[in-house]
C-alpha cells in the first residue's frame, strides 16, 4: 500500500487527517447476542489484535470494558438502556439523526491525553442488509473498523475483507497496515499527513 492510498483511509469528509491506534488493551463485552455469536465476536477481537501485535484483555482498570458493541433491532431501543446517556453524549439527538439516515451501524470513539483510543462503542441496528452478512464477516468487519480511528470514507467503496475459499479474512495490505500501526515505534496518534509517510515505511520494514 502506497502512502498516498494509506493517507486516504486516515483523512476525513472535511480534509483533516486524524490517526489514532488504542493505548490500552482492548476488553470487549458483546450485547444482544446469543452465545455462539458471542463466542464469534470475542474470536474476532482476538484474531486482529494477535495479528496487529496489541493486547487483549479481561478488564479495563478505568472502564472495566472498553469496547462495547451493541446489537439491536430498531435505534429508539438506545435510550432504554441503563446508564448509556452517560457514555454517549446528546443521545436522544443522535438517535433521531440516524433514525432519519437509517443508519444501520455508529461507532463512537473516546481518547486519552496522548490521544491514543482509549474506549469504542460500537452500535448495529440489525436490518435486512447487516442480518444477511454472516457473523464471522460480520464480526471481523467491526473489529477491524474499531481498532484503529479510521476515516469517515474509509471503506465505502471497497471492503476490508476478501473471501478465501470458504473462509472470510483481511485483505492483505490491510493486515500489513493494521501491523504497522500497532508498531511500538510510532505515536499513538497523529494528526499530520505525514504519518502516512512513516506508516509505508514500517510496512516496508515489516514485510
Amino acid at each position: 500500500m502506497e502512502a498516498e492510498q494509506i493517507e486516504a483511509l486516515f483523512t476525513r469528509a472535511d480534509g483533516t487527517f486524524a490517526f489514532a491506534r488504542w493505548g490500552r488493551p482492548i476488553c470487549p463485552v458483546v450485547f444482544g447476542v446469543d452465545d455462539a455469536t458471542l463466542g464469534v465476536v470475542k474470536g474476532a477481537v482476538e484474531a486482529v489484535c494477535e495479528l496487529s501485535g496489541h493486547e487483549m484483555g479481561e478488564m479495563d482498570a478505568e472502564l472495566g470494558s472498553n469496547l462495547m458493541l451493541f446489537f439491536f433491532r430498531e435505534w429508539s431501543e438506545l435510550p432504554e438502556v441503563p446508564g448509556l446517556d452517560r457514555l454517549l453524549p446528546d443521545l436522544g439527538p443522535l438517535v433521531a439523526r440516524l433514525e432519519a439516515a437509517e443508519a444501520n451501524q455508529y461507532r463512537f470513539f473516546r481518547f486519552d491525553k496522548r490521544g491514543g483510543i482509549k474506549a469504542c462503542f460500537v452500535f448495529l441496528r440489525m436490518d435486512d442488509h447487516l442480518s444477511a452478512v454472516p457473523a464471522q464477516t460480520l464480526a471481523l468487519s467491526q473489529i477491524v473498523q474499531s481498532v484503529l480511528l479510521w476515516s469517515d470514507t474509509a471503506f465505502q467503496d471497497r471492503s476490508p475483507l476478501a473471501v478465501a475459499g470458504d473462509t472470510t479474512v483481511l485483505r492483505p495490505e490491510v493486515a500489513q497496515l493494521l501491523r504497522a500501526a500497532y508498531d511500538p515505534v510510532l505515536p499513538h496518534a497523529a494528526s499530520d499527513p505525514s504519518h502516512a509517510l512513516r506508516l509505508a515505511a514500517r510496512i516496508s520494514v515489516l514485510q
